[in-house]
C-alpha cells in the first residue's frame, strides 16, 4: 500500500470542478438560450407571414380571373380564402413585431 497525497487533492478538485461546471453551464444557457430563440420566433414569424401573403396574393390574382369570367362562385370562394389568408400572414407579421418589442 503506497501514500500518494496527489491523488486525493486530483479527485477533490475534480469533484469541485465539476459542480463548479454545472453551475454556470446552467447559469449561461439561462441567458443564452432565450437570447437565441427569440430572434427565431420572430423569423419563424415573418417567413410565414411571407408565404400566407404570397398565398393570398396567388387567391387574388384567380379571384380577379374568375370575376372577369363572370363565374360568381368561384370569385367569392377565391375572395373568401384571400381574406382569411391574407389576415394570417398580416397577423403572423404582428406576432413578429410583438415579439421582438418585448
Amino acid at each position: 500500500m503506497r501514500f500518494c497525497y496527489d491523488e486525493n487533492v486530483w479527485q477533490r478538485d475534480a469533484v469541485k470542478t465539476g459542480q463548479f461546471a454545472l453551475k454556470h453551464g446552467r447559469g449561461f444557457l439561462q441567458h443564452v438560450v432565450p437570447a437565441v430563440l427569440k430572434p427565431l420566433k420572430v423569423l419563424w414569424n415573418q417567413v410565414i407571414g411571407f408565404l400566407f401573403l404570397c398565398m393570398a396574393t396567388i387567391f387574388g390574382f384567380k379571384a380577379f380571373r374568375y370575376f372577369q369570367q363572370g363565374d360568381e362562385g368561384r370569385f367569392a370562394a377565391m375572395l373568401g380564402g384571400l381574406l382569411i389568408v391574407a389576415w394570417f400572414g398580416l397577423s403572423s407579421f404582428w406576432r413578429a413585431h410583438k415579439i421582438s418589442r418585448s
